[in-house]
């Protein structure tokens, strides 16, 4: 379903990428029917394995990105535009998409914290809950999550478009 997903899928990161920049926030109106137009084509194009690897792609970045978000690091947006992607790509495009995605992201924030001042703090949180893990589990860090007023917060949807847009070169 590559070919048919490359332009929608352009657009729909486009905007989402717009919106998150925007008001840090990627809209239901975009990402819930783009979610359910790649459950229906994939189905359509491919029968009962196309819509088992839309629904598998779906439940994949629902999954990865849906316990980032228990933990406090990433919106809803995120993962609803992540799913909904894996609904159109498919759980190995989407799987490679996240990798690049994460490498992106992890750029991006450099640049950020850098650009802001804040790349000691940046660096000292990402410490904080990669080797709080073990003591704290997967519940949130009490200040390192978005629920946090003063918690410092990047829009992640032009990390996903890049790891999206990428993967479809690669895959």
């Amino acid at each position: 379903m590559q070919s048919i997903a490359w332009w929608p899928s352009v657009f729909v990161l486009a905007v989402a990428t717009f919106t998150d920049l925007r008001s840090r926030r990627i809209p239901n109106w975009l990402v819930l029917p783009f979610m359910l137009l790649g459950l229906v084509l994939s189905a359509w194009f491919y029968g009962w394995h196309g819509l088992g690897q839309s629904l598998s792609g779906l439940a994949l970045g629902a999954l990865i990105f849906g316990v980032l978000s228990y933990m406090g690091g990433m919106g809803m947006g995120d993962v609803k535009l992540c799913a909904a992607m894996g609904a159109w790509i498919g759980p190995s495009q989407l799987l490679f998409a996240m990798v690049i995605t994460g490498v992106a992201g992890g750029i991006m924030a450099v640049v950020w914290a850098a650009a802001g001042g804040f790349l000691g703090e940046l660096f000292s949180g990402s410490g904080d809950l990669l080797f709080g893990l073990g003591s704290r589990g997967l519940r949130p860090h009490p200040e390192l999550q978005l629920s946090n007023p003063r918690a410092r917060k990047m829009p992640y949807a032009p990390a996903i478009a890049v790891g999206i847009l990428i993967s479809f070169f690669a895959h």
